[in-house]
């Protein structure tokens, strides 16, 4: 049950050199564990009102993830009091994905940097990686409070993303009380695999499949299939369009129980100040009215440049907390200039000659236009100033 929690490393976030990005395989048994823990079904007797446990333990722990630790932890689409984003943030951690801060600052660092080198889970590294590889690995294990400081000055907030665990097992010893063997293997323990790659999907095929409705400077994609499972979350390409949208779909039939929830709280007054899709700019930068589609056109020249052996996949220095974005835009991280010969191939004094040399020349045609258009993707990427120590709507603290 504690296979994704982690503890809070005051102002680090583990950013190693060299094999950063390994998996650790140790720390990764519980998660494992994890999965094979339903089978024990087959030893146990199992009700229907275990399975009614498991849907609703689904549906429940699901919208603590999409209502609390995005649209409200990680982007700040609406408002809450201090008591109800205690609440939210301890229903997020009986998810089994690590704590409040830990989720929303990765988020945040995915949405600075998508599809790009500092992207912490971009498909571009491979499917496996986006879907759940970037959690096992050793590189992203601590919360780094600089990446969320408007919520990270709140010491309840702190002590449930260090102590992450505390609401699995709490939650866990209920299913067995509740419903027994049984409840805890269907309950709780199916009911949290399920959810785990509900939630995975959003990173990895919200990427790879679906449709693009707007001219992100990423891949995203709105898919009915992850948005049915993840209650609203499928809609990706809306939301990368406009992050701070607490609706994510803007359709009447784009379904979003997420954003239907928070409406009916927002009657109840537990929520407020719920954050719409601005009308003028609904139906601008779509794809299908001829607007540059950036993102897609970076994802094919990259494919062409790993063909080459050029580009991706060659390490860098990846973005640090608070570093200041490179000129041009937010989101990128500028790259060396290319190397392109001075003269053509075979001429007097090019020190290659033969077959290689149209190899070289295409190599330093390819990294010209990815630079290019990681340019214009950084200056395309909507940006906004960092958030005030204040997290929005949350009462100032105490004396």
């Amino acid at each position: 049950m504690t296979s994704l929690d982690t503890a809070t490393t005051a102002g680090s976030t583990v950013r190693e050199e060299g094999r950063a990005d390994r998996t650790d395989w140790v720390s990764a048994i519980p998660f494992f564990a994890v999965h094979l823990a339903p089978l024990a079904a087959f030893f146990v007797t199992v009700t229907w009102e275990d399975w009614v446990l498991c849907a609703v333990l689904y549906v429940v722990r699901m919208f603590f993830i999409t209502a609390g630790y995005h649209r409200y932890f990680s982007h700040r689409s609406f408002r809450m009091n201090r008591t109800f984003q205690f609440l939210m943030a301890f229903g997020g951690t009986t998810a089994v994905q690590k704590g409040p801060l830990w989720w929303a600052g990765h988020h945040r660092i995915h949405h600075r940097f998508t599809d790009l080198d500092g992207d912490v889970h971009s498909p571009r590294d491979g499917l496996w990686w986006s879907h759940v590889g970037w959690i096992l690995s050793t590189k992203y294990k601590a919360t780094d409070p600089d990446d969320i400081r408007d919520f990270a000055r709140y010491p309840e907030l702190r002590f449930l993303d260090r102590f992450s665990w505390i609401g699995p097992w709490l939650l866990a010893l209920g299913c067995l009380a509740v419903g027994g063997w049984g409840g805890l293997v269907i309950g709780f323990f199916l009911s949290t695999v399920l959810l785990w790659h509900g939630t995975f999907l959003v990173n990895s095929m919200a990427h790879i499949v679906g449709k693009r409705r707007y001219a992100t400077p990423d891949t995203s994609r709105n898919s009915f299939f992850v948005a049915l499972v993840t209650g609203g979350e499928g809609w990706h390409n809306n939301h990368h369009y406009l992050p701070s949208s607490v609706r994510q779909g803007f359709r009447w039939w784009e379904i979003d129980p997420t954003w239907y929830t928070l409406r009916a709280l927002a009657v109840l007054h537990v929520v407020r100040d719920l954050k719409s899709p601005p009308v003028r700019l609904i139906d601008q930068a779509r794809v299908r009215d001829g607007a540059f589609d950036i993102g897609m056109f970076r994802s094919y020249w990259e494919r062409a440049a790993k063909l080459t052996g050029n580009r991706p996949g060659v390490p860098g220095p990846q973005p640090q907390a608070g570093d200041a974005p490179p000129e041009g835009g937010a989101g990128g991280l500028l790259r060396p200039e290319p190397s392109i010969p001075d003269r053509a191939p075979g001429e007097a004094g090019d020190p290659a000659v033969g077959v290689s040399d149209g190899v070289s020349v295409l190599q330093a045609l390819i990294t010209r236009a990815m630079e290019s258009a990681d340019q214009l993707a950084r200056a395309t990427r909507r940006t906004k100033p960092p958030p005030s120590v204040e997290p929005a709507g949350s009462l100032p603290p105490p004396s």
